[in-house]
């Protein structure tokens, strides 16, 4: 994967980044504070954030809120405090994983390991959810167009819907293209 690494101590920072390498990770960069945080992470596309939460000038949960409303990423929060509080907040904000200093390659590993696997998960269920976004509007310019069909033609609703079929496989595109220039004509033709 492709990491950032972001912790305003200097020893901790490079210690995220030897771990990172010797889990055969590629470090993008390495940041100090929240600003120069965002600013590598929107140069260098990472697959996974390590963010520090008590950083100079933005904190890291602050980060994640702007990255993650950006595009999605996987990240890990990497901190000193254990607060219920802030686990609950760095949740909240779409944090996947949440380790205690000091961090041991073992548990970063299993954070990283964690965060890319709840990260997989959220783009399979956004796949998803897309595709049946695109199901649902093709099915409602299909309706619309039958309509329109059973209207211009006056014909019923299967006679509209095999017209549509017809019409889908002579011109060879899909049926929600056909529906779509019909329904698109319709309008054209009402203004």
């Amino acid at each position: 994967m492709r990491i950032l690494v972001a912790d305003d101590q200097d020893e901790v920072r490079a210690t995220l980044v030897q771990m990172s390498h010797d889990m055969g990770h590629e470090v993008v960069g390495e940041a100090r504070d929240g600003e120069e945080t965002l600013a590598l992470a929107r140069e260098t596309a990472p697959d996974l954030l390590l963010l520090d939460i008590r950083m100079p000038k933005m904190d890291g949960l602050q980060v994640a809120r702007v990255l993650i409303g950006e595009r999605p990423v996987a990240i890990v929060i990497v901190t000193a405090y254990a607060d219920d509080v802030l686990i609950e907040e760095a949740a909240e904000v779409g944090v996947f994983s949440y380790v205690v200093k000091p961090v041991t390659r073992a548990r970063l590993a299993a954070a990283v390991s964690t965060a890319r696997a709840r990260f997989s998960d959220l783009q399979i269920l956004r796949d998803e959810v897309g595709g049946l976004k695109e199901a649902l509007e093709a099915r409602k310019l299909v309706e619309r167009a039958k309509g329109i069909i059973m209207r211009d033609l006056e014909v019923g609703e299967q006679e509209a819907y095999r017209w549509l079929q017809k019409t889908s496989s002579h011109s060879n595109h899909k049926l929600a293209d056909v529906a779509r220039r019909i329904v698109a004509l319709e309008t054209n033709r009402a203004v």
